[in-house]
């Protein structure tokens, strides 16, 4: 078969390509997620899962033997002495006495897995072939090399670069160097001739990040009619523009903002739209232009010249910017390699091909007369995902072993009825306004990638397997649902704001805000002071703060405050926050009643959702829970408990 033929069978997406890449530049999203990250305030259908305890184990130092991807590479403890692999283990955890083997857990991280890593096995293969076609050999030097200069550039230690990848992306050692850093090095080396950097990108590049930029307002709409009218009478009126933008602009975050938005640079989005910007005078209104479906509509505030970096400092950018221009290159080359190997590749999808798969259990796929077995495909699912599928086996094991502890099971009926009330929330309904599940199973299942068959599985069976340890011991009272009414209808008030880290600092902003009280100075403060990226972009304009929100704090001061007036200094945290009132919102809804079942279900709903996480909070920390693979173990609080009621019981 061909490589044309096979891909209608076996689809390797080109995008693969770009994956070794893309880790090896996973330091700015680590390093950025340890910054700037707390938990998710996303409310999913599953309830969260609790990491167990760990205990830190130290470095492995690899031995020089494996110089491509997908070999057995034998690892050596601290003190020398050989540990045994991963693959050995039968049994990969322990549940309150009960295991987990290493069949079911490679089971289900190829059901979840398996098409992805089989792309990336035969992938993986084919740049192999590349490479020995032209003489190209990655030695562990090379990735030793590749690796310090990563760590280097985020100014960081080899070791705590790699515990970095481990803690925050679950990229093992090993993995990192087989999977992402050897495939990255050999299409470098693949694609050296289209990697060099001409002065006139390098040029593009300092304007993209460095160059002259043009603060606008913006108007947003989807109707062309609107649009023209809305230009004419921004035209007619500039001052006013704010306004219309406020009340009519169909993009939220700018439309709160009074249609602010970040600066415009030159080569980072629509040309056509950056070069009807940079030909604004301060004060003019655009023509309507059209792009990504959407009227828009500027009103040029400033032009804001070009940034000049210390000189000393121009050698280290220039070298950046040569980096990000060779990454741009490295995944345009990456990507027309593949299609080349690709189309030139015999492959044979087993593992996706039931009649295959039949006639040949062993085998997961042909590449050019090679087989990959089922058995390597495993092995690499549960090197990849292992950890992660085997936590949430973990997870589901203590579920059932307290159901049946309660003497509980979940039925098909159970699962039935939270699909058709998750599908009721979110305004899946059929024409006679009854739950469709067709719709809402569709949906979901595409956005998330999965079958319905694991869907059900990992995000319905979970959350019905609470709601029923929970119990039906949910109230909503008379103070919730006047709360939530009047934290989703009653009134906001519209700031502005400065958000500082510094107690110093935020004395001083404020100081300056009292001596000159008017709008404007307050925006120019937020925009030089503010550290919060919204207020700081959009002279202190934020969505404006309602009730119950969550900022108790903030919310008083807020809501004490009358048109015009300046804030006092309100601590949250380890920050700093100064608000100007720039007045209140009318109520679009006076009447509870009005929506009185859509509260209580609302209510109900999170109230109960707070309540499974406790539960599933105290499952975990009870648990007594060895998980071999990831090398951790928790002793669990009921055990500590027992034992040291046993001890006491003996004095």
């Amino acid at each position: 078969m061909s490589g044309k033929d096979a891909n209608r069978r076996f689809h390797f997406g080109k995008t693969w390509a770009v994956v070794a890449l893309g880790f090896v530049l996973l330091g700015v999203a680590v390093v950025a997620v340890r910054q700037t990250q707390g938990p998710s305030a996303a409310e999913a259908q599953a309830p969260r899962g609790v990491a167990p305890q760990t205990r830190q184990l130290p470095a492995q130092p690899t031995q020089r033997v494996a110089t491509v991807p997908g070999r057995q590479v034998a690892t050596t403890s601290a003190e020398g002495v050989p540990t045994p692999s991963p693959k050995n283990l039968q049994t990969v955890a322990v549940v309150n006495r009960e295991p987990i083997s290493r069949d079911d857990l490679a089971k289900e991280t190829l059901r979840r897995h398996g098409e992805e890593v089989l792309e990336t096995l035969v992938n993986k293969k084919l740049i192999l072939m590349e490479c020995e076609k032209h003489g190209i050999q990655i030695t562990e030097q090379d990735i030793d090399a590749e690796i310090e200069s990563i760590a280097k550039k985020f100014g960081l230690s080899v070791d705590r670069w790699l515990t970095l990848l481990q803690e925050e992306r679950q990229v093992s050692q090993g993995q990192y160097r087989h999977e992402i850093i050897w495939p990255t090095l050999a299409l470098r080396r693949l694609a050296a001739s289209r990697l060099e950097v001409s002065q006139e990108e390098l040029q593009r590049e300092w304007e993209k990040h460095y160059g002259p930029k043009v603060k606008v307002r913006m108007i947003s709409v989807a109707d062309r009619g609107l649009a023209q009218e809305l230009q004419e009478k921004a035209k007619a009126n500039p001052e006013g523009f704010a306004d219309l933008a406020k009340d009519f602009s169909q993009d939220p975050n700018s439309a709160a903002a009074r249609g602010l938005i970040p600066p415009i640079r030159k080569h980072t989005g629509d040309k056509a739209v950056e070069d009807l910007v940079f030909g604004m005078q301060p004060g003019e209104v655009s023509k309507v232009v059209f792009t990504a479906n959407q009227y828009l509509i500027f009103n040029c505030i400033e032009h804001l010249p070009e940034q000049t970096p210390p000189s000393a400092q121009l050698t280290v950018i220039q070298d950046r910017l040569r980096d990000m221009i060779r990454e741009g290159k490295m995944r345009e080359a990456a990507s027309d390699i593949y299609q080349k190997l690709q189309a030139s590749a015999q492959i044979e999808n087993i593992f996706n091909d039931p009649q295959k798969a039949a006639s040949q259990p062993d085998v997961a796929a042909i590449l050019n007369g090679q087989p990959i077995t089922l058995a390597q495909l495993q092995e690499e699912c549960i090197s990849r995902f292992g950890v992660e599928v085997l936590d949430g086996e973990i997870h589901r094991k203590l579920l059932k072993q307290e159901l049946t502890k309660r003497e509980m099971d979940v039925s098909e009926e159970d699962l039935e009825a939270e699909i058709s009330r998750a599908a009721d929330a979110f305004g899946f309904l059929t024409k006679e306004g009854q739950p469709d599940l067709e719709a809402w199973l569709n949906q979901v299942t595409d956005q998330q990638k999965v079958s319905v068959e694991l869907y059900i599985r990992d995000a319905v069976w979970p959350t019905v397997a609470l709601k029923k340890l929970v119990g039906d011991k949910i109230q909503v009272s008379e103070d919730d649902l006047r709360k939530g009414f009047v934290a989703n209808y009653g009134e906001r008030v519209q700031v502005l704001a400065i958000v500082l880290d510094n107690q110093r600092r935020a004395q001083e902003v404020w100081e300056q805000a009292r001596r000159n009280p008017s709008e404007e100075f307050f925006g120019e403060l937020a925009a030089q002071y503010s550290i919060e990226p919204v207020s700081k972009n959009n002279e202190g304009q934020v969505p404006p703060l309602r009730r119950y929100g969550g900022q108790p704090a903030l919310e008083e001061e807020a809501f004490r405050l009358a048109e015009g007036e300046l804030s006092g200094i309100v601590a949250m945290g380890k920050q700093y926050v100064v608000l100007k009132c720039l007045g209140k919102t009318k109520p679009l809804i006076n009447d509870m009643e009005d929506v009185r079942d859509e509260l209580f279900k609302d209510i109900h709903e999170k109230k109960i959702r707070m309540a499974m996480n406790d539960e599933f909070d105290r499952l975990r920390e009870d648990a007594q829970i060895d998980n071999f693979l990831a090398n951790t173990t928790q002793v669990g609080k009921a055990y500590e408990t027992a034992v040291r009621q046993q001890m006491q019981n003996k004095r």
